[in-house]
């Protein structure tokens, strides 16, 4: 019987017959398919393997290398702080950032804000406090409304909001008219600072991705072209100015808001027959609104001696 011997074996160094047959539970054929087969990416660590052989004996074991990975000493995690801002802080930040009046030479250049100074100009009545209030339903359908205390003339006016036609989805559609809002509150000659009242746009679920987004565009485009104009702005829920007027909740409707204002203002009664003058109507009823709170610290005054 022919005793077959094998040559001595480096363990440290392996030999290029075998780095393809490895130390595996398992033997692979040399005609293994060549999408299974492993790439030598699988071998960076063939200095610490040994070539397979039954024969083999057991490598030293101060070849053996075993890699550990020292333990760090850990610190316990820090303690975060949460710094929440009360409710009143972050609505006062926000009414803060809608606020004007904005300085008196707003607007010149200011070699012309130096002559004015020269000149002894006084000061700019249209900076002085304003009794005026504005109400705004930003809604496509919506209206703006201006109440005048110093007008006994004209107290109150009423305009629907300019809007114009627009090619969405190859479909057309409606969307305000910024450049026509500016010149409508242009024309006012409000004083600077007035404080405009401006429904907030709160979507419900009913109105749809289109009314949602048709909503906050409208909203957003009024602050920001009253803010630029010197106008403060204040938002206010419908809830809560619809509750003032006791016209709140699903038993109430657009018309009662029709004859709730034609009541308040008899002079534009004839503005607000229609039912799609609720926009109007909307309107009036939040300025008026807005006149009572800014002077609801003066009890000798009513709601009905504010608006006639």
């Amino acid at each position: 019987m022919a005793i077959t011997t094998f040559p001595a074996q480096d363990y440290t160094t392996p030999s290029p017959n075998s780095m393809a047959v490895l130390s595996l539970p398992f033997s692979v054929s040399p005609y293994f398919p060549s999408k299974f087969r492993l790439t030598t990416a699988w071998f960076s660590l063939s200095s610490h393997l040994t070539p397979f052989s039954p024969s083999s004996p057991t490598p030293p074991a101060h070849k053996i290398h075993c890699l550990a990975t020292p333990l760090k000493p850990t610190c316990p995690p820090k303690p975060r702080v949460k710094v929440k801002a009360s409710e009143a802080e972050l609505k006062e930040n926000w009414l803060a950032s809608l606020s004007c009046p904005l300085p008196r030479d707003f607007g010149t250049s200011h070699s012309e804000a130096k002559e004015e100074e020269e000149e002894g100009s006084e000061s700019d009545p249209r900076n002085v406090g304003s009794d005026w209030v504005i109400g705004i339903d930003p809604d496509l359908s919506g209206a703006l409304a201006v109440l005048k205390s110093d007008d006994p003339e004209c107290p109150a006016q009423v305009f629907d909001s300019p809007h114009l036609s627009v090619m969405v989805g190859g479909k057309v559609r409606r969307r305000l008219d910024a450049k026509s809002i500016i010149e409508l509150l242009r024309g006012f000659n409000a004083p600077v600072g007035t404080t405009a009242y401006i429904e907030q746009s709160i979507p419900f679920p009913k109105d749809g991705k289109q009314g949602w987004w048709s909503g906050g565009f409208g909203y957003g485009l009024w602050i920001g072209i009253l803010v630029a104009l010197g106008f403060s702005v204040v938002p206010v829920p419908s809830f809560s100015w619809k509750k003032k007027f006791e016209i709140a909740g699903s038993s109430f409707s657009k018309d009662d808001s029709r004859r709730l204002a034609s009541t308040m203002f008899p002079s534009l009664s004839s503005l607000l027959q229609r039912k799609k003058d609720h926009g109007r109507a909307e309107a009036l009823l939040i300025a008026a609104y807005g006149r009572g709170l800014k002077i609801e610290s003066d009890s000798s005054l009513t709601l009905n001696e504010l608006v006639s």
